[in-house]
């Protein structure tokens, strides 16, 4: 993914045999030999006929499946082994969802968890702030840390991924591995160690892993970060290795005790990649989908190549070499298309049809060819094996069209303007603290997390509708930028605006209230915002000092509500998926995809989800008893579930406007506003709770759907949207 100048972090079937790759794949796809997966020893997974042996879940950074421009073939459909393999074997949603504020973190957590960002911790990602214990100030902290960690202590000791009841958050490889299963991450927030400060944690005070670290940090994150395996009781993987280590997870419910893992590339390697196996260059490392030796591309050093570094090819072979080594269950992160991961380019982001970008997707496209012949070599297909791939988010392309017109990437490559003086595109980059102080006169003193949608946290911690709180809220929606540098026209920059009231029903209050922002500014998906000095020129002096300036390093927008943003795509394939091609027939987010998951699989977390199981997704003979009767009320309920829960759902969006015309009107609209969103709240909640524990029953529980309940509750839930969309409309919406 791309940030803004503040933060950067992670720009985060052999299915089909050789001879039935597409011909422009077939011709040099190069397969290892490695011998075929044996079957996993001791996993017991209960899908339906016994058919899932193995789960492989891949979720993409910023990866679009529609189109930014629409002369240049989107990202999937400039990988045609991947799409035409979820099209042609299964199904590929274009009607998947984001939570808010759309992150990578924030995203793939809801994704492994099923929970929204309210009941996992991640109020805001991909890092946050909290507030000390005094109100004074709020200090950062990252939301890239490992499953375990504490917030950011000493000023907040509660787990970074906290629940309720202050507990740590459950785990999402515990069902598999108490089913068995042993359990593989490659690069997927949070489930791997984040940095060498976990390192002391996980090996200890002394010990040579704790040395390298503090000596040779490259070395140490090559070595132990980004990649780990947790073992089912007994398993081989862990047991036949002398670098296990306790697999800790003190608050998960049920307890876990006496599980071990792997952690870091030094140690998972010699059992996914034995020594002397055709999995390993000459001097003995690990290599790639291509054969090229697994390197860090910045210190050079073997082994994991970083969350920001890591390829396709080098993702993909993790996953692979895992899944031939008795790892059935694997989780894989790949990062974005569209920024610069080759050099190709000038470092800055690229435009659509830009040959970097281009050429990167050919790499893409090739190394899933490669992928799915390997696999499908080994016997692991879509008879035997559920594969799920999403993208955390969609983005926003900050920016003018490509010349010359028309151009399509494919045939006549896009060429964009990279300089700094006249940029072709690129995010509007915005001093907050500044801008306030030249525009309204507005001093407050403040924090924040630098977005386009930033969190904002008020020095002192005034309640919501103190009046220095309420000022600011009008300072705030009083934003105009005269000339918007990528479209020449006159903008609001403030698009939306949330305090604790909103950010409530949008399920970002988590039970910590120090990590609740004072209120979140929804820009204008052109613009990004850091804090910056207090003083710059005011936003109308085009110069390069002015409060607003545009740089092409990072163009592609993302943390907001806008459609483009927040609406992403689900593929699956496997046993029991309908196979239901391009479709966008059913509404989903990314917390459906754990419970599906589970379903499919027969196993169960030890926690209620969020998420439904997507029963339009899956054939009938896959489904237990209980959900397949009662199958029309089912989905129904379902559908307004989602629509009156999810954030951005319908009531969700909805109420963003109520919140916004509440924090930029006058004091007796806000307090009207505010209260009736309250009371809408609660409402919603009553009602979500008894749908989502109807549903949950039906899928985990083995009970049918009471009809006549569901009914009930459907229509309370269809009148609750129309009350939200009334008041737009008497609002002027």
């Amino acid at each position: 993914m791309t940030l803004g100048p503040t933060f950067g972090r992670r720009s985060l079937a052999r299915l089909l045999s050789a001879a039935l790759l597409p011909a422009s794949i077939a011709g040099f796809v190069s397969i290892s030999s490695a011998a075929p997966a044996a079957a996993a020893t001791g996993c017991q997974l209960s899908s339906v006929n016994g058919a899932i042996k193995h789960v492989i879940e891949v979720q993409f950074d910023n990866v679009h499946l529609t189109r930014d421009n629409p002369s240049v073939p989107s990202d999937l459909e400039q990988m045609p082994n991947l799409l035409n393999f979820l099209k042609n074997n299964g199904l590929l949603s274009s009607n998947h969802h984001t939570p808010l504020i759309s992150h990578t973190a924030d995203d793939i957590i809801t994704t492994l968890t099923g929970l929204y960002p309210d009941r996992h911790g991640m109020p805001v990602s991909n890092s946050y702030r909290v507030f000390k214990t005094d109100g004074s100030t709020s200090v950062g902290a990252g939301s890239f840390q490992y499953w375990t960690d504490l917030a950011a202590p000493p000023t907040d000791t509660k787990p970074n991924l906290v629940t309720t009841g202050n507990k740590n958050t459950p785990a999402p490889w515990v069902p598999y591995t108490r089913a068995g299963c042993n359990f593989g991450g490659v690069s997927t927030a949070n489930i791997e160690l984040e940095s060498t400060n976990n390192i002391k944690t996980v090996f200890g005070d002394p010990s040579p892993e704790l040395t390298e670290a503090n000596t040779n940090a490259a070395q140490a994150t090559a070595d132990f970060i980004g990649i780990a395996i947790h073992c089912a009781q007994g398993a081989g993987v862990c047991a036949g290795s002398s670098h296990a280590k306790t697999d800790a997870l003190p608050d998960e419910p049920g307890g876990y005790n006496g599980f071990q893992a792997l952690f870091g590339h030094k140690y998972v390697a010699p059992v996914i990649a034995p020594p002397g196996s055709d999995l390993r260059d000459a001097s003995g490392n690990m290599t790639d989908l291509n054969h090229q030796t697994m390197t860090n591309p910045d210190s050079h050093t073997p082994g994991f190549p970083g969350f920001s570094g890591i390829s396709v090819a080098q993702s993909l072979a993790y996953v692979a070499a895992m899944q031939e080594h008795n790892v059935p269950i694997t989780y894989a992160y790949i990062s974005d298309a569209h920024g610069d991961h080759t050099g190709g380019g000038d470092g800055g982001a690229l435009g659509p049809g830009e040959k970097t970008y281009e050429d990167q997707l050919k790499a893409y496209d090739q190394a899933f060819g490669t992928f799915f012949a390997r696999l499908a070599a080994d016997g692991i297909n879509k008879s035997n094996t559920l594969f799920v791939f999403t993208a955390d988010e969609n983005d926003h392309y900050a920016g003018r069209p490509g010349t010359p017109a028309g151009c399509n990437g494919v045939v006549i490559l896009c060429s964009y303007d990279h300089s700094a003086a006249t940029p072709s595109f690129g995010e509007i980059a915005g001093n907050l603290r500044g801008l306030l102080n030249a525009e309204t006169g507005n001093t407050t003193p403040f924090q924040l997390h630098a977005d386009m949608a930033p969190a904002i946290y008020l020095d002192t911690n005034p309640s919501r509708d103190a009046a220095v709180t309420r000022q600011f809220d009008h300072d705030l929606a009083a934003l105009v930028d005269p000339q918007n540098r990528n479209t020449g026209q006159r903008t609001v920059i403030t698009q939306r605006l949330a305090d604790s009231v909103e950010l409530n029903l949008l399920h970002m209050v988590t039970v910590d209230p120090q990590r609740t922002p004072t209120m979140v500014m929804f820009a204008n998906a052109d613009y990004f915002f850091f804090r910056g000095g207090p003083t710059c020129a005011p936003i109308s002096a085009q110069t390069p000092t002015a409060c607003l300036s545009q740089s092409s390093a990072f163009a592609w927008q993302h943390g907001g509500f806008q459609p483009e943003i927040v609406t992403t795509w689900l593929g699956m394939v496997g046993p029991g998926i309908k196979q239901l091609g391009r479709t966008n027939e059913i509404w989903s987010d990314h917390t459906d995809v754990r419970p599906t998951i589970m379903t499919l699989v027969g196993l169960k977390d030890d926690y209620a989800g969020d998420g439904r199981v997507m029963v339009e997704a899956i054939d009938s003979r896959a489904l237990p008893k209980s959900l397949r009767a009662h199958s029309e009320t089912l989905r129904e309920l379902g559908e307004v579930y989602k629509q009156i829960n999810a954030p951005v759902g319908e009531l969700g969006l909805s109420t963003l406007k109520q919140s916004t015309k509440a924090l930029e009107g006058n004091d007796a609209t806000y307090t009207q506003i505010e209260n009736r969103l309250i009371a809408l709240t609660n409402k919603r909640n009553a009602i979500a709770t008894q749908m989502i524990s109807m549903l949950n029953a039906a899928a985990f529980g083995g009970k049918a759907i009471n009809e006549h309940q569901a009914r009930q509750l459907i229509q309370q839930g269809e009148d609750l949207l129309d009350q939200g969309n009334d008041q737009n409309d008497q609002q002027g919406d």
